[in-house]
């Protein structure tokens, strides 16, 4: 399939809101001109079937149902017949043991500091004091819990699918997740700024 114009497509071109509202305020209304473009385009557009089901998660199609199914091709990579470098798994390997640790590190450090401002409370508003100061240290840390371990890596079967079947049909990965986007960069995959989607597929 090299050669052509063939894109796969994350969740992420419909629904992240600086990318629709380059196109229309309304996700539905944006979600239509993309499709038109894409349907009036030269182009081969795919969607994983998990990411497909993610999506509708997200955003009630409606009568866009059709128009979506007949413009972009739903199909799962086939996960039993690639073969990916050896170097992708060690590498990603060697990131998730080092976010792992961060992980610790930082669940460690409000540990800490929860105990040190807990053991400040005077004994007279000591459990109410100590319920807040939890309450604040355990909202904190999910936060940064999430950044530190989330934020630039596959986290998901949809993401891995996306990945693969970009790698599979040898196209343009089309994604504004940047771990998506970074780890595809690793396996040679294609890559093109979600921003300039809409003129990219008005050039096709």
């Amino acid at each position: 399939m090299a050669g052509k114009n063939i894109f796969v497509l994350d969740t992420s071109i419909f629904t992240n809101p600086q990318i629709y509202r380059r196109i229309k305020e309304n996700l539905l209304e944006a979600m239509d001109e993309l499709l038109t473009l894409m349907k009036n385009s030269n182009g081969e557009f795919f969607m994983p079937l998990s990411t497909y089901n993610e999506l509708r998660k997200i955003v009630d199609l409606k009568e866009l149902l059709p128009k979506f199914e007949s413009t972009i091709k739903i199909r799962a990579p086939k996960r039993y017949n690639l073969t990916i470098p050896a170097i992708f798994l060690y590498e990603f390997v060697g990131e998730l043991r080092g976010r792992i640790n961060k992980g610790l590190r930082l669940s460690e450090e409000h540990l800490r500091m929860a105990v040190k401002d807990s053991l400040n409370c005077s004994e007279n508003d000591k459990k109410e004091k100590e319920r807040e100061i939890y309450s604040r240290y355990i909202k904190s840390l999910r936060e940064k819990y999430r950044e530190t371990l989330r934020q630039g890596i596959l986290d998901s079967k949809e993401d891995v699918d996306v990945l693969l079947l970009a790698y599979e049909l040898e196209a343009v990965l089309v994604s504004a997740d940047e771990g998506l986007r970074k780890w595809a960069s690793l396996l040679g995959i294609k890559l093109i700024s979600p921003e300039i989607f809409k003129e990219i597929l008005e050039l096709l």
